[in-house]
C-alpha cells in the first residue's frame, strides 16, 4: 500500500504568525508533511500565493472569523475564487450553522473549547450534506494543562461520536501560529488517540479527506473531473481506498 501523503490545513504565517512561509515550509518538510495551508486571519494581509518550496506544497488559505452570518457568506464567496482552503472559526450557533450550510466553506474550527456552541446533530448533518468538515484543532491539546485539556478532550470525544454517526468529513490540524507549534504526523495521531480517534481515521483526517479538499477547489492533470465519481475516506465507511471509478 502507498504511503499516505499528510496536509496541515489549518497553518499561520508571519505577520500573523511568528515565522515566514519559508521557515514554516521548511520546517513541514523536515516532519514529512507534502503541503500545508496557510491561512492566516481575514482582515489582516492578503491570502499567499499556492507555490511550491522545495517540493513541499504551499495551498493560499483563509480563517474567516465573523460574527454576521449574511457578512460570513459575503466574505466566502470574495475568497472562494482566489483561495485553495477557506476555513470558519466556530463562534455562535448562528455562525456555526451558516458556515456548515455553505458548500462554499471548507473547514470549520474551533469546537474543542465551546462547551455550549460545540458540534450537534443539526450542524453535523448540514456539514454532511454539504462537505464542510470539522477541524478537531490539535494545538488545543497541546497549549492547554489541567482542566481545560481535559474540557477540551472530553468534548472532542463527544465531538468524534457525532462525527462518526452522520459520516461527517473531518481533519486533524495543529493550528500552529509558529514552527514550534508544529508536531509531525504521527504526534498528531497520537494525540487524536487520546479522544479515542482510531489510527484509520486519523490517517483519513491527515491524508485522505485534506487531500479530497485540495483537488475539489484547485484541480490538477491527476485529478478524476466532473462526472467522475470519487469515493471519499469518511469515518463510517474506512475500508474505502478512494479509488475513482
Amino acid at each position: 500500500m502507498a504511503k499516505p501523503f499528510f496536509y496541515d490545513l489549518n497553518v499561520y504565517s508571519a505577520p500573523e504568525g511568528k515565522n515566514t512561509i519559508e521557515d514554516m515550509a521548511a520546517f513541514s518538510s523536515r516532519l514529512e508533511f507534502t503541503g500545508i495551508a496557510i491561512t492566516n486571519p481575514s482582515g489582516g494581509s492578503k491570502p499567499v500565493k499556492s507555490k511550491k518550496i522545495n517540493g513541499l506544497e504551499i495551498f493560499s488559505g483563509v480563517e474567516i472569523t465573523v460574527d454576521n452570518p449574511s457578512r460570513l457568506h459575503g466574505m466566502v464567496g470574495e475568497y472562494r475564487k482566489n483561495t485553495d482552503i477557506i476555513v470558519v472559526r466556530g463562534g455562535s450557533e448562528n455562525i456555526n450553522r451558516a458556515a456548515v450550510e455553505n458548500p462554499n466553506v471548507d473547514i470549520l474550527c474551533g469546537f474543542g473549547s465551546m462547551k455550549d456552541n460545540g458540534l450537534n446533530h443539526v450542524l453535523a448533518k448540514s456539514a454532511s450534506d454539504n462537505k464542510v468538515a470539522i477541524s478537531f484543532d490539535l494545538g488545543e491539546i497541546i497549549s492547554q494543562r489541567g482542566g481545560r485539556r481535559v474540557r477540551t478532550l472530553s468534548n472532542f470525544r463527544k465531538d468524534l461520536a457525532i462525527v462518526r454517526k452522520y459520516n461527517v468529513p473531518f481533519v486533524l490540524s495543529s493550528n500552529a501560529k509558529s514552527c514550534y507549534d508544529m508536531r509531525a504526523p504521527r504526534e498528531l495521531m497520537a494525540l487524536a488517540g487520546l479522544f479515542g480517534m482510531t489510527r484509520e481515521e486519523a490517517v483519513c483526517g491527515l491524508s485522505t479527506i485534506p487531500e479530497s479538499i485540495i483537488l475539489r477547489n484547485r484541480p490538477s492533470p491527476e485529478y478524476v473531473y466532473e462526472g467522475v465519481e470519487i469515493v471519499e475516506c469518511m469515518p463510517g465507511d474506512l475500508t474505502s481506498e478512494g479509488d475513482g471509478k
